[in-house]
């Protein structure tokens, strides 16, 4: 296909403000879908997504569009809104030359709408700014175009207004990609250049490799290279996505579509790596995409033992679908054998075990999640631990140092005094406030990323009634006077159990966490001491007093030496359990490590 007919453009939005409903609109305005086809959410095919309401993988689209006796192919590429998935956002940028960027009519710009669009002006993208939400009973069309103009230096009064709910003005959005999206750049002849930006695994067909062509054509039948790996396959199947995979013979430069190869071996296919023919092969590859930084790692476990491999294959399945997913393995004394998982942030882990338990059906147990820390040991080492289990001993230790985030609060102005006291409760360093418009105002602070992480978010929402947004970035990693607390259940050490904390909340967070443990773990026939130790020193302690039989019931008056027989040889055998008897400790138990740092 011709290149100047061609717009690959992508989707830019705080979440919640109507990507996902406006790329439905586009399918249905244009034909690519009918109106009994059509279904809120189109393009969000996971259940998770369809359940949630958010995007979580970016989804691409191919649309045809007729505009002044043209037809334009347009490829949209749907991003997720939420800060957990900017990794998906950055990939789908790459593949693009333009981005509309979605503004709430009421909302306005939130932090994610600064974030997201930073990102677009980074990969030099052109930015058509659209004001969605218009049939909303209450909006601040006016106000928001200042705020479009103010805090990102774009010209709000060239927004395009809209309603993606009701259809109204989508055509005209649509012709402004048309107008003011370049074309990609690209020439057929040349050898071929196509980025791998995404792909996912078929359990009949294989890994299904989604492709931006920016240089040659790639044809059924040819034989081609992936050079990272260097493995070469004959291409099976080609197609695009009008939603559903719908084949054709060739993809052209500017093209976005998908390719089978029949691959079985997931560690052959890179989300950024690039294709080439294998006998006109191009000489350098396509830049490709910055290895994601994960921040929050946790163990997952099978219930079940013998669902150790089904685990690691799913795990495999899910890392290559999710390139900000990683995995090893490692092993527990309390839970066997299992993995540690790494994510961007805690949203993106309730969706990867969700995913694992649904799709496909494996019970799991999940401990507790913490972030990477740095060591500076005696020995002048420097080494990133993301599992409490693997911290030396304190005299070996010359630093702990914690990730810092920058984060970034766009809050109503009544509620300022709220989240400054929230920061400096979480030893937060402050850098500024800005407002932004008469009743709203940005907070920015240095927070150490443990504490941002676990529950910000939800306090955030709760101080502000749900107004208040926030975004943040890892920026570096600083001193700070960190102890590890392990948890002794019955005199043993749960090493699943340990965190990681700072001294100064150490006995708080210790006497919490003895105390939610007690609520989980249900009563044995012995006594259980439940203590918070930091080295050889215990911080807490909490008792579960053991479940009693009544010995005595079958006794009807008579001679009390009866009874004290039979309650000495009671507590005999309770001596006994106490020494060989097992803990049952539940999966919530593994969680209430987070919950006690809700107790102030």
């Amino acid at each position: 296909m011709d290149t100047s007919l061609i717009r690959n453009f992508s989707i830019v939005a705080h979440i919640d403000h109507g990507k996902s409903t406006l790329a439905d609109q586009f399918l249905l305005q244009t034909g690519a879908i009918t109106q009994r086809q059509f279904k809120e959410q189109i393009l969000d095919d996971l259940d998770v997504e369809r359940e949630r309401g958010i995007t979580v993988k970016a989804r691409t689209v191919a649309i045809y569009f007729d505009y002044e006796g043209k037809t334009y192919e347009l490829n949209l590429i749907d991003t997720p809104g939420h800060v957990d998935f900017h990794y998906e956002v950055s990939r789908s940028l790459a593949a693009c030359e333009g981005a509309l960027l979605l503004v709430d009519a009421f909302q306005g710009v939130q932090a994610q709408t600064v974030a997201n669009t930073y990102a677009a002006i980074d990969a030099n993208l052109e930015i058509v700014p659209v004001i969605n939400k218009i049939d909303l009973p209450v909006v601040r069309i006016e106000e928001v175009m200042e705020e479009i103009e103010t805090i990102l230096g774009l010209d709000g009064l060239s927004s395009i207004l809209v309603s993606a709910k009701t259809g109204l003005n989508v055509k005209d959005v649509l012709e402004a990609i048309v107008k003011q999206v370049p074309a990609p750049s690209g020439k057929p002849d040349n050898p071929l250049q196509a980025l791998v930006f995404d792909s996912k695994y078929d359990g009949f067909r294989g890994v299904v490799t989604y492709l931006r062509v920016k240089e040659g054509t790639v044809r059924k039948g040819q034989q081609i290279k992936y050079m990272r790996g260097g493995s070469v396959h004959e291409v099976l199947e080609l197609g695009q996505f009008r939603p559903d995979m719908r084949p054709c013979n060739e993809l052209g430069p500017g093209q976005v579509g998908y390719m089978l190869c029949g691959i079985k071996e997931l560690s052959m296919v890179h989300v950024g790596d690039t294709v080439t023919g294998r006998s006109n092969p191009a000489t350098i590859p396509l830049p490709g995409y910055a290895k994601p930084q994960q921040m929050v790692f946790c163990g997952m476990y099978p219930i079940d033992a013998t669902d150790f491999e089904k685990l690691r294959a799913e795990l495999q399945k899910m890392a290559l679908n999710d390139a900000s997913f990683s995995f090893l393995p490692e092993t527990s004394d309390a839970l066997g054998f299992g993995f540690r998982c790494g994510f961007l942030g805690m949203l993106h882990m309730e969706i990867i075990q969700q995913r694992l338990e649904r799709e496909a059906e494996i019970d799991l147990i999940q401990t507790a999640p913490n972030v990477t820390y740095e060591l500076k040991l005696t020995t002048g080492e420097v080494k990133l631990i993301d599992n409490p289990q693997d911290v030396p001993d304190s005299g070996q230790i010359d630093e702990f140092r914690e990730p810092i985030a920058r984060v970034t609060f766009i809050v109503p102005a009544e509620n300022i005094g709220v989240i400054l006291q929230l920061c400096e409760d979480r030893r937060g360093i402050y850098i500024g406030t800005e407002y932004l418009g008469s009743n709203r105002a940005q907070v920015t602070y240095e927070l150490p990323l443990a504490e941002v992480i676990y529950d910000m978010h939800d306090r955030l929402k709760s101080a502000t009634r749900g107004y208040g947004t926030m975004d943040y970035e890892v920026i570096c990693y600083r001193k700070a006077d960190l102890v590890k607390m392990d948890v002794l259940v019955k005199g043993t050490k749960v090493d699943a159990l340990s965190t990681i904390v700072h001294r100064d909340n150490s006995e708080r967070r210790g006497r919490a966490l003895a105390k939610r443990l007690k609520q989980e773990i249900s009563k044995h026939q012995f006594e259980i001491a439940i203590q918070a130790a930091i080295g050889m020193r215990v911080i807490a302690r909490e008792t579960i007093s053991a479940l009693r039989k009544n010995v005595t019931a079958k006794c009807y008056g008579g001679d009390i030496s009866r009874k004290k027989k039979l309650w000495a040889k009671q507590k005999e055998g309770k001596k006994r359990l106490k020494q060989f008897g097992e803990v049952e400790i539940p999966q919530k138990a593994f969680l209430s490590v987070l919950d006690s740092g809700k107790d102030e």
